[in-house]
């Protein structure tokens, strides 16, 4: 029972601490609820952090002629119109309040001549719209964020691995988890949960994800009975490090293509010519990326197989200044001098499009009482995301989903968790530590990012993607056979057991989308169905548990109306001719 174990009460516990969960917590906690944070490691260290080039809102403050209309077209044409509309409605409408809102709370951004906050271009949109803060963004939001969340006083339980939600019926009753630290187990009753525990990158080998991107949220979801949507869609982005091995994957900021840098292959070609004329280095993130491993796969590619990125022409002092982040990083990890030569760059596996299914208004999962925001959460992008769309995503939705818990939680009695599922859940956690000599989760580990990456990389077709789905199945009979050493105190083995599940979850629902949809469409690109095909325009892959198998359904985008179709009309024969 749960009095065995650590127990905190809350109305309403958020899972993750990057910018999602942080404002999440922050508009719970003005609405009057008791808010727990958990983190899977320490507060300020969320890959929020990462995000360098900005904030995406029309604010207009460069490029007088922005306004939300022009965001949304931007955002549906970049999702390649599978995008939720009404998501993608509310985000251009409300990205300038919450951008003035981080103003307001003392975030400090790069500013215009006169003043406002300055705002530069980035890929496949139309106008200078990413508010940022040189190239550490991210860094300054999560500051911001954290500072306001602890003066308003909101729990936080750091260094916690959450591997159950907990429920009462058909609802949300709460979660259980570990402290990472001694490996003793916890049990979170709450009467909403809202997850913010970001992408699934770590099931790739190279990827710009830091440690705790395993999944983790999608799968808890998707085990507690909640829908996953747009799996298929995982976005490489076009420029991580390639060299030296050590930093392969740690990204290089769209933001120094957005200051002018170039692309080049090895025989010095500015190859971007010959895949989006008119928008060049700044075409959007699939068309960059499939570029660049088009050159390499052809021969073109650099030495260590990416492509040469080069800002070196600019004034140095000017590159200083508008990449002080990108400037040190190559210094220090690279030894390379980015005033004075190019940066080798390759695609990398990024951000996740598909998610936890989330109603547009409210965040809420087809779960009572379970919400999701950021990039745990599907059908803003649609089939690609566009660079700083991210941010604003964290924000808007961020926001949404602490209010509707928040008012959740004020109108919903406490729930009763009972006894048997926090023992199956303390039995699931400690399976490990019974097998002795069984598999190495370690080697598991190693073969699934090896298939992920072979299989259900940047191009794929039927045959790979039936092979990636046979070797998940066989990672997981081994994954039943798992074994690890030592005792529970900081046992990084045991940590990676538990993350191993979500893990398989998370590429199982990929592999399984991206196999039914016979098209090649953002983010998504099938060797077999190149083209983009209308029929499935129109058709989100929905994932759910049905006892333990895994189960595939479409179902159709939402009708979009009439006055946001105008917005679209006049461009919309040339998306369908660009694909």
């Amino acid at each position: 029972m749960s009095d065995r174990f650590e127990t905190h009460e809350h109305d309403v516990l958020i899972i993750g601490a990057g910018g999602a969960g942080l404002r999440a917590a922050i508009e719970a906690l003005g609405q009057g609820a008791s808010v727990g944070v958990v983190s899977k490691s320490l507060l300020g260290k969320a890959h929020t952090v990462m995000a360098e080039g900005g904030i995406a809102a029309a604010m207009g403050n460069v490029d007088a002629a922005d306004d939300w209309r022009t965001h949304f077209g931007d955002t549906m044409r970049g999702g390649k119109m599978l995008n939720n509309w009404r998501m993608a409605q509310i985000h251009a409408q409300e990205a300038p309040d919450r951008v003035r809102e981080l103003e307001l709370w003392g975030a400090l951004f790069d500013r215009t001549e006169k003043g406002q906050i300055l705002q530069r271009a980035f890929g496949g949109h139309t106008h200078k719209r990413l508010c940022h803060v040189g190239d550490r963004t991210g860094l300054e939001m999560i500051r911001t964020l954290q500072d306001r969340g602890v003066q308003m006083g909101f729990d936080v339980y750091m260094e916690c691995t959450i591997t159950r939600l907990l429920r009462d019926g058909d609802r949300i009753a709460g979660a259980f988890g570990y402290w990472r630290e001694h490996g003793r187990f916890v049990v979170f009753k709450a009467k909403s949960v809202v997850m913010a525990t970001g992408g699934i990158g770590k099931a790739w080998p190279i990827t710009s994800n830091s440690w705790e991107y395993t999944g983790d949220g999608m799968a808890l979801a998707y085990e507690a009975g909640a829908e996953l949507m747009d799996m298929e869609f995982v976005q490489f982005h076009p420029t991580g490090m390639v060299w030296p091995p050590g930093v392969q994957g740690i990204l290089v900021t769209e933001a120094v293509r957005g200051e002018g840098g170039i692309l080049r292959n090895k025989v010095g070609e500015r190859f971007m010519e010959r895949y989006d004329k008119q928008r060049m280095e700044l075409s959007t993130r699939d068309v960059v990326a499939r570029a660049i491993y088009t050159e390499v796969r052809e021969g073109r590619g650099t030495e260590h197989g990416g492509a040469y990125l080069d800002i070196s022409h600019k004034p140095a002092e000017y590159v200083k200044r508008k990449l002080p982040s990108m400037y040190h990083q190559f210094l220090e990890l690279a030894d390379v001098d980015i005033t004075k030569g190019p940066m080798e760059v390759g695609p990398t596996c990024h951000y996740m499009m598909g998610g936890i299914r989330v109603d547009a208004e409210t965040a809420q999962s087809s779960l009572p009482g379970l919400f999701a925001a950021g990039e745990a959460a599907a059908g803003l992008h649609g089939a690609n995301r566009l660079g700083g769309n991210s941010l604003s995503d964290l924000l808007v939705f961020g926001r949404r989903a602490g209010l509707a818990a928040a008012k959740h939680a004020s109108t919903t009695p406490a729930s009763a968790v009972d006894a048997a599922q926090i023992d199956e859940a303390e039995h699931e956690a400690l399976a490990p530590f019974q097998q002795k000599q069984g598999e190495s989760p370690y080697a598991i580990h190693r073969d699934l990012q090896d298939s992920m990456q072979k299989l259900v990389g940047i191009f794929r077709n039927k045959e790979d993607l039936e092979r990636s789905l046979g070797e998940i199945d066989k990672a997981k009979k081994r994954l039943g056979r798992v074994s690890v050493e030592g005792s529970r105190l900081y046992n990084p083995g045991w940590h990676l057991a538990l993350d191993l599940k979500s893990m398989l979850t998370v590429s199982e629902a990929v592999a399984l989308s991206a196999l039914a949809r016979e098209e090649s469409r953002g983010a998504h690109s099938r060797i077999d169905f190149q083209k983009l095909d209308p029929s499935w325009g129109a058709k989100n892959n929905i994932i759910q548990r049905d006892g333990e198998a895994m189960k595939l359904r479409q179902e159709n985008v939402p009708e979009m109306p009439d006055e946001l179709r105008s917005l679209l009309a006049e461009e919309k024969g040339e998306t369908a001719r660009r694909g």
